[in-house]
């Protein structure tokens, strides 16, 4: 039989202890970069919280660009029906715009002072 030194109990009794704490160290490393490995999925996959939060800011630049252009088709309808039925402001597009006169009119061109001279 074998005597051992009370040193050599000491070591054989902390090996066990060492590799346990060991155990337990790895343990707590390989479960923090597993959340950091999650929460960085959370947040910047492809379905994460900043991708939503994207597509949210997109959704609300197109409704407010799809109001704006229903603004303006009721603009534009309105002058159609305007410019289909309102011979006054027809007559006055055709002047102001064209520069037309009825027959035994004058039109006059206002031609502004040039200041080099």
């Amino acid at each position: 039989m074998r005597r051992y030194s009370s040193m050599q109990r000491r070591r054989k009794k902390k090996r066990p202890n060492q590799t346990h704490e060991l155990q337990k160290r790895l343990m707590r490393i390989v479960l923090v970069l597993g959340a950091i490995v999650l929460l960085i999925i959370f947040f910047f996959g492809d379905h994460g919280v900043y991708q939503l939060y994207r597509l949210q800011q997109e959704k609300t630049e197109i409704q407010n660009s799809i109001a704006e252009l229903r603004e303006e088709k009721k603009r534009l309808e309105a002058k159609k029906t305007r410019l289909e039925t309102d011979y006054e402001y027809i007559e006055e597009l055709a002047r102001e715009k064209y520069r037309m006169a009825k027959p035994g009119e004058k039109v006059f061109k206002v031609v502004p002072k040039d200041d080099s001279e």
